[in-house]
């Protein structure tokens, strides 16, 4: 079966601002993000790429056009299904001001129960973009053969929640995984199980040194801002 390349989109404005963006429309990369992905299709040229799927936000797709203006015979397409979690009335709110909701130490340490106000739950939020996953690899085989290598750019959480449905992790243990933005994230699906094979790797290490400020405990919901 294929090997699945997913890639969190750049660094956003929602990232700096510390907001949790969701499907709130027009957020884009920042000055950083637009960088990354600029960066992309050079990290990626050894990769035969048969396909892109994308997530429709814009921000996901501004990551990706740099990769398909540098291939143009590349085939992309948008799926919902590997779009943002659906965050509902917390979308567009402070991260700063959310750490105070009761429902973020459910997010934090039992996320198979959390469900967001007006929106989604992460156990729907993980099942949909399995699926897609599923689907997609696939279509994919069927077209491009077994060894096929294809990628997908998503967003933070949808990503964490993909590595671990691919671990056989159970959801509530997925805030333990972390990917930067613009992070690269491989996992090598075959008939009987899937390998792990990259993780949240940027090439930059940077994200790596002591903060100033750690964020404590917490896992960054959404994904964080990566390096500064």
């Amino acid at each position: 079966m294929p090997t699945l390349i997913l890639v969190r989109h750049g660094r956003s404005t929602a990232n700096t601002e510390g907001l949790l963006a969701g499907w709130t429309p027009g957020v884009a990369l920042d000055e950083r993000g637009g960088a990354q992905a600029a960066a992309l299709p050079g990290r990626l040229a050894e990769l035969p790429l048969s396909e892109v799927v994308s997530s429709p936000l814009q921000r996901c797709q501004e990551t990706i056009q740099p990769l398909l203006d540098a291939r143009p015979g590349l085939s992309a397409h948008s799926d919902e299904r590997i779009g943002e979690c659906h965050y509902g009335d917390w979308s567009g709110r402070k991260l700063a001001e959310l750490a105070g909701e009761p429902l973020m130490e459910v997010v934090q340490a039992h996320p198979s129960a959390a469900a967001f106000p007006g929106g989604e739950s992460m156990r729907a939020m993980q099942t949909r973009a399995a699926e897609a996953v599923r689907e997609w690899n696939a279509r994919v085989e069927r077209d491009h053969g077994s060894d096929a290598v294809y990628l997908m750019c998503s967003h933070g959480d949808i990503i964490k929640s993909l590595v671990a449905d691919a671990l056989g992790l159970h959801l509530d243990l997925f805030q333990r995984i972390s990917v930067d933005p613009c992070s690269i994230t491989a996992i090598r699906y075959t008939r009987l199980r899937p390998f792990l094979v990259r993780l949240g790797d940027t090439g930059d290490f940077a994200s790596l040194a002591p903060k100033e400020e750690q964020a404590g405990g917490d896992a960054a919901v959404g994904g964080g801002a990566g390096a500064p």
